[in-house]
C-alpha cells in the first residue's frame, strides 16, 4: 500500500500518475481539508473533491478542478439576486456539495461521505480527508482589519477572492491541535510500504495534515521510507500560493527552501532538473536528492514522475 499526502491540483495530477504506475486499490490519498468552507450554507470540501474527480476521469484538466464541461448556470443566477459568487461552483459540481452537505446533518462523517463519493465516480483508489474534524486554514495578512483579527483572511478569502495579493504575516490552522486524523489515516501511515508527500503547497495543503496530532511523528519515524516531491521549480511555484507563503513566512523560494521543510520527515526528495544546481545542498540537509521532470504536462509525464518518486525509494 502507499499512501500520499496531498493538497488539490497538484497532488491530484501526481496521484492520475501513481495510479498509472500500482494498482489504484493500493493507494490511500490523505487530503487537506484546511481549505473546507461554507457557501451558500453548503459544505464544501475543495482538495478532496479535485482529487476525486481527478482519479474518477472528470476532473477539468484545464482548471485543475471542478468538472469538466460544467456550466455555471445556478452561480449566474445567484449573482443577478446580489450574492458574491467569487468561488466558482459548477452546476454539476453543485450536487457534490448538496449530497455532502445533506449526508453531513444525517449523522455521517466527512470521511464516510468521501467513501461514497468515490465509490459513486468509480474511484478504485481510497480518498480519506485528513481529520473527520474541523480544521480551518487562517492567513494573516496586511490586509485592511477583519472581525477575525488581524487582518486574518480564510484561506479562500485569501487565494481565491483576493488573489493572494495581500502581503502574508502569519499562517495558522485552527482546530488542528484539537483534532484527530480521520479514521485510517494514522494506520495507513504506520503500514504503508511507501510514503510519497505529492508536489502540493507546502505551507498550505500539506502543513495542515502535518499539524494534526501525530502525523508529523508517523512520518518523521518511517523516514527512510518517505519521499517528497517539490512544487517549486527554478524559484516559482506553478500555481499559487506556494511561493507567496514561503516567502511571507521567511522560507526561501526554491526547491531548497521546500527540502528543508521536509527535512526530518523524508529520506528521498524530488526535485526538477532545472533545479539540478541545488542537488549538493539538497545532500547537506541529510535527504537523498533525485532529480526528474516535475512539471506534469500529460498522462505520460504524471506516470513518469510517480514513478520515478516511488524507483527512488526502492
Amino acid at each position: 500500500m502507499i499512501a500520499v499526502l496531498s493538497g488539490g491540483v497538484g497532488g491530484s495530477r501526481f496521484l492520475q500518475g501513481l495510479v498509472r504506475v500500482v494498482p489504484p486499490e493500493e493507494v490511500v490519498a490523505i487530503v487537506n481539508t484546511g481549505d473546507d468552507e461554507e457557501f451558500f450554507g453548503l459544505y464544501v470540501s475543495p482538495d478532496p473533491d479535485i482529487v476525486t474527480y481527478a482519479l474518477g476521469g472528470i476532473v477539468d484538466e484545464e482548471r485543475g478542478w471542478g468538472v469538466r464541461g460544467d456550466t455555471f448556470r445556478w452561480l449566474e443566477a445567484m449573482r443577478r439576486f446580489g450574492h458574491e459568487t467569487w468561488f466558482q461552483i459548477g452546476d454539476r459540481d453543485l450536487a457534490t456539495h448538496l449530497y455532502r452537505t445533506r449526508r453531513l446533518r444525517e449523522g455521517a462523517t466527512p470521511s464516510q461521505v468521501a467513501g461514497e463519493l468515490a465509490e459513486r465516480l468509480g474511484v478504485r483508489a481510497r480518498v480519506l480527508p485528513m481529520s473527520d474534524g474541523r480544521v480551518r486554514t487562517v492567513v494573516e495578512t496586511e490586509a485592511p482589519r477583519l472581525p477575525t483579527g488581524r487582518g486574518a483572511l480564510p484561506f479562500q478569502r485569501y487565494l481565491v477572492q483576493r488573489g493572494a495579493r495581500d502581503r502574508v504575516l502569519g499562517l495558522r490552522f485552527e482546530g488542528a491541535g484539537g483534532a484527530r486524523p480521520a479514521p485510517g489515516v494514522l494506520e495507513a501511515l504506520r503500514e504503508a510500504e511507501f510514503i510519497l508527500i505529492a508536489p502540493s503547497d507546502p505551507l498550505a495543503s500539506i502543513g495542515p495534515i502535518l499539524a494534526l496530532p501525530g502525523v508529523r511523528e508517523a512520518l518523521a519515524s518511517r523516514r527512510d521510507r518517505v519521499a517528497g516531491v517539490s512544487p517549486i521549480v527554478a524559484g516559482r511555484s506553478l500555481r499559487p500560493p506556494a511561493a507567496e507563503l514561503l516567502a511571507g513566512l521567511g522560507h526561501e523560494v526554491s526547491a531548497l527552501g521546500v527540502a528543508r521543510l521536509y527535512r526530518d520527515l523524508a529520506r528521498v526528495f524530488v526535485l526538477d532538473r532545472e533545479d539540478a544546481g541545488l542537488t549538493p545542498a539538497v545532500r547537506e540537509l541529510g535527504l537523498e536528492p533525485v532529480m526528474a521532470d516535475t512539471i506534469m504536462r500529460d498522462a505520460a509525464a504524471k506516470e513518469a514522475l510517480a514513478r520515478a518518486t516511488l524507483e527512488a525509494l526502492g
